[in-house]
């Protein structure tokens, strides 16, 4: 909405029907708003970077959620808020018309475009189901900056015949985000298969000597096979939204 607003300035300033004053008199307004003691909202987020900013749950009150969002929600299309209780979901989105709670990978989204057509080209899969809650996080992400998000879920190597059998599929993406915990090896695998670039998002998922996501965090860090980047354990957004970035360039 915000990058809207500056187009349609600068397309009146070319028809004359409002001045160079006019216009850096609104360019001068704060790109910032504090809001309570605890929050200074990037307004200008949209226009440096193409996508509102993103809230972080994880460390907020709900009534710190609420009112950050409903700021968010006046200046933007599009409001995301990461790392969501079931508590903190349903208060926010019962006191923020439009937004909605998605339990599973613990979002709140809000998107008031219309009739927008996404972009295809992004692939999420995941090793094992238990990684489907880090993965949809990445997903949704993406398809919120308005990709297409194909998933393909539970490929994982004990098993490769599952990956191989929907290999032309995995081989028409652009970007893949491939999550996956215990040994973490399902990136390595699908980096050398595919000419594209993979996000590999390590989770939490697993068993003792997983150390939490460490280990498969440092297995895709030492991957062997080209084109494959690597993001935090468990961020399932940062994956989603590089992905996006990636995938929305010419």
């Amino acid at each position: 909405m915000e990058d809207d607003r500056l187009k349609e300035m600068l397309y009146q300033v070319r028809l004359g029907a409002i001045s160079v004053e006019e216009a850096l008199e609104y360019l001068r307004v704060l790109p910032y708003e504090q809001v309570g003691h605890y929050a200074l909202l990037d307004h200008h987020r949209t226009i440096r970077r193409g996508f509102p900013e993103v809230v972080l749950g994880q460390g907020k009150t709900p009534d710190q959620v609420v009112n950050i969002v409903k700021r968010l929600s006046e200046r933007s299309d599009r409001v995301l808020v990461t790392r969501v209780s079931v508590e903190m979901g349903e208060k926010v989105s019962s006191e923020v018309p439009g937004m909605q709670y998605l339990e599973l990978p613990k979002l709140l989204v809000l998107d008031h475009r219309k009739d927008e057509v996404k972009k295809p080209g992004v692939l999420v899969a995941t090793a094992g189901t238990a990684d489907v809650p880090v993965a949809e996080e990445a997903a949704v992400t993406a398809e919120l900056m308005g990709n297409q998000v194909e998933r393909l879920f539970d490929v994982g190597v004990a098993g490769l015949h599952r990956l191989l059998d929907r290999l032309p599929q995995v081989q028409k993406a652009r970007v893949i985000v491939v999550v996956a915990g215990m040994d973490g090896a399902l990136p390595s695998v699908v980096g050398g298969l595919v000419a594209v670039p993979v996000i590999a998002v390590p989770t939490s998922v697993g068993y003792g000597a997983s150390f939490h996501g460490v280990a498969a965090l440092l297995t895709m860090l030492n991957s062997c096979s080209n084109g494959v980047a690597v993001v935090n354990i468990d961020n399932g957004f940062g994956g989603g939204y590089l992905a996006g970035l990636i995938n929305l360039q010419e």
